[in-house]
């Protein structure tokens, strides 16, 4: 039972990140107005906003005017339920797997508005970043945060000096705070390296000139491979280090 209002209130918390994704890039209040249809603007009932069941229940499509709702809206709160349910599965403690999977589900919404917007709200970085400090021993995670941030900041100043131009962005720096808050030094190295070779792979790919490739989804794909994987990638590093 505790595992189905875990999961029910992740499918929550992604409905309210559909809000941010949408609003906080225009930067739209996430309280007013309320919840309305982006094509007719006709307010929505309360039957109307009931996390996924409303999407299947409409259709896809608006209650009014029945233009299409886009897709985002049940693939973000389907995600944010999976994230709840698979990390309080994965943990015993249920107030650590709340507060871990709360970080990721707010990376979830980061990194999709870095992907549209090229941009990264500190009104969702920032919590997670506070959020991060919480998950395990306050001090530990502090300090380790703290240390990634500096490295990040100092990697940032250096790299954009010699390249004459800004190749990081400040939002960077928060996200490197959040995977040293969770994974601690070497465990945050591993997930630094996955998310370049995975950001590399997908750039060798793309192959656009000019194209901007946005890091925040990277660094939290490899801060979540790295999460899950943490003991494969630990013998891994004992291996490489004998």
């Amino acid at each position: 039972m505790e595992g189905v209002l875990v999961t029910l209130f992740g499918l929550c918390i992604g409905s309210f990140l559909n809000v941010a994704i949408i609003r906080l890039p225009k930067n739209e209040s996430i309280n007013l107005p309320a919840s309305h249809c982006p094509t007719c603007l006709h307010p929505l009932a309360w039957y109307h906003n009931v996390p996924l069941f409303s999407w299947i229940f409409l259709r896809g499509k608006c209650a009014f005017c029945k233009s299409h709702i886009s897709f985002q809206y049940p693939l973000v709160e389907l995600s944010s339920a999976f994230l709840y349910a698979f990390i309080y599965f994965h943990l015993a403690n249920t107030l650590q797997a709340l507060l871990i999977a709360s970080v990721f589900a707010l990376l979830l919404a980061l990194s999709i508005i870095d992907l549209r917007y090229k941009a990264v709200p500190d009104a969702l970085s920032l919590p997670a970043l506070i959020l991060s400090f919480c998950t395990g021993d306050p001090l530990v995670s502090l300090q380790n945060g703290l240390l990634f941030m500096g490295a990040f900041a100092f990697l940032r100043f250096f790299v954009s000096a010699l390249a004459k131009k800004e190749v990081m962005g400040e939002a960077d720096i928060i996200i490197a705070g959040i995977i040293g808050a969770l994974l601690g030094i070497k465990l945050g190295l591993a997930a630094i390296y996955i998310s370049a070779v995975i950001a590399l792979i997908v750039f060798m790919i793309i192959r656009k000139k000019g194209y901007e490739l946005a890091f925040i989804p990277f660094l939290a794909s490899g801060l979540l491979l790295t999460w899950l994987f943490e003991t494969q990638i630990l013998h891994i590093m004992e291996l490489i280090y004998e």
